[in-house]
């Protein structure tokens, strides 16, 4: 019989999460400021949001 606590588990979104998570630590513990959000969503990959509609522009 296996050993019952031998498993191997691995998620994958759960793992760049962690790494997301990781980099956010790492670059907030060597900046002398508060991250603003740009370099926060610049970190996570996030693209500025363009409004579609028309008008929005102005």
């Amino acid at each position: 019989m296996g050993d019952q606590f031998d498993v191997s588990l691995e998620d994958a979104d759960l793992l760049d999460e962690v790494e997301l998570t990781t980099s956010l630590i790492i670059a907030a513990s060597a900046s002398e400021t508060p991250l603003s959000q740009a370099q926060i969503d610049e970190l996570l990959g996030v693209k500025p949001h363009r409004d579609k509609r028309p008008g929005a522009d102005s």
